[in-house]
């Protein structure tokens, strides 16, 4: 923060957009060098001399502008002229402030959780994903889907859950608890075969006795299944964190999707996990050969158009998109979303819906702190 250069330039213009203006910067790039010492990437030079000039222009004394300029140099050095290709940055986890909402007149937060189907972007990679979860969870069949953090994984499997509602289908959804799960003792609890067949037991029949014996445990199982696919019920178990599981569990999970009455399977599997759960089902693992032969790997795939996943989020909001975010805006959030490089030698790009949020969530909180209308890609530069 320079505070001398500050009062400075305060002494040059009514306001600080003025000075922007009379300096040819953005007003995010002023607020950023004055308030946080932070130097434009480029030009620099050329910006320095414009203050000098600007503070000739209003009678301040050279040494006073030289002595400001010094100190803000020594405080932070500007970013090498060959930063053409800037490295971005994933940014934690961004709340939109409600200035920022009053500024933009968000009555309503676009990056809330979706509360209807219609609210998830659907991304060919996402429906992908969307349908073949939903034929497994009718179908009876055995699905892992992989995703970075943040790649929408839990919201498909909302969203799943909220169609065979709203379309009445006879299908149970079985969910353990994964609250403190983990792959070995001495990090968590893990989840073994026999909570798997308790939450079965006590979803499928609640207030069922569940017995002590596995023997009786997992023949009762057996039988409640049986008798509610008789029923005319269909049920999918569904475990999140599985990349959590202990291996000794993926590999039971075999001889839970083979229970059959007759020919027809009685329960399908989904695994929801991030891109750890992959290492577990490689083939090359023996212990876990028999699952992964049987099990299909959906991954999710960044969305390779993050204005268009922001429009529709807005829209399904209600706000107007176009008045918030410029174009060249979009370009820039697109940039930062490649992040530092692979062993390739080439960007790797994150644009998950987690990573979109964040990124356009940080943006409009910048722009509405220093008063710019719109967000621009100077302020999309500012957040990276």
């Amino acid at each position: 923060m320079s505070i001398a250069l500050a009062e400075i330039l305060d002494r040059c213009a009514p306001s600080r957009r003025q000075l922007a203006g009379m300096l040819n910067i953005s007003p995010a790039a002023l607020s950023q060098m004055l308030n946080h010492g932070s130097l434009p990437k480029r030009c620099w030079p050329e910006l320095q001399q414009a203050i000098i000039n600007l503070a000739a222009e209003n009678n301040i004394d050279s040494s006073e502008i030289e002595s400001a300029l010094k100190e803000l140099e020594q405080s932070t050095e500007p970013a090498p002229e060959t930063a053409d290709k800037e490295e971005p940055m994933i940014l934690r986890k961004q709340t939109l402030t409600m200035q920022a909402r009053q500024v933009f007149s968000l009555t309503r937060n676009p990056f809330s959780d979706p509360e209807h189907p219609a609210d998830v972007y659907m991304s060919p990679s996402i429906r992908f994903a969307r349908e073949t979860m939903y034929q497994t969870a009718v179908s009876n069949g055995f699905l892992a889907l992989i995703g970075e953090s943040g790649s929408g994984k839990s919201t498909l499997k909302d969203e799943l859950i909220t169609r065979i509602s709203m379309e009445n289908l006879p299908v149970i959804i079985i969910e353990p608890y994964t609250l403190a799960m983990a792959d070995n003792e001495a990090q968590g609890k893990p989840l073994r075969s026999s909570h798997i067949a308790e939450a079965i037991i006590s979803t499928v029949q609640p207030g069922a006795k569940i017995p002590r014996s596995p023997e009786m445990r997992f023949r009762r199982l057996h039988e409640i299944l049986k008798a509610s696919h008789t029923a005319g019920m269909h049920h999918c178990l569904i475990i999140e964190e599985a990349h959590d599981l202990h291996r000794h569990t993926l590999k039971s999970l075999k001889r839970f999707h083979e229970l059959k009455d007759g020919l027809a399977r009685l329960l399908s599997i989904i695994l929801i996990g991030q891109t750890e759960l992959e290492k577990k089902l490689r083939v090359t693992d023996a212990s876990v050969r028999e699952v992964v032969q049987r099990c299909d790997i959906v991954h999710l795939h960044p969305i390779q158009n993050a204005g268009e996943y922001l429009h529709h989020r807005f829209e399904r909001m209600g706000a107007d998109f176009e008045a918030i975010f410029t174009p060249e805006s979009l370009d820039a959030i697109q940039a930062s979303l490649t992040v530092s490089q692979d062993h390739n030698g080439e960007g790797i790009y994150m644009g998950y819906p987690l990573m979109i949020a964040n990124l356009a969530i940080a943006s409009i909180n910048l722009a509405a702190s220093v008063g710019e209308k719109r967000v621009t890609a100077d302020v999309v530069k500012m957040v990276r």
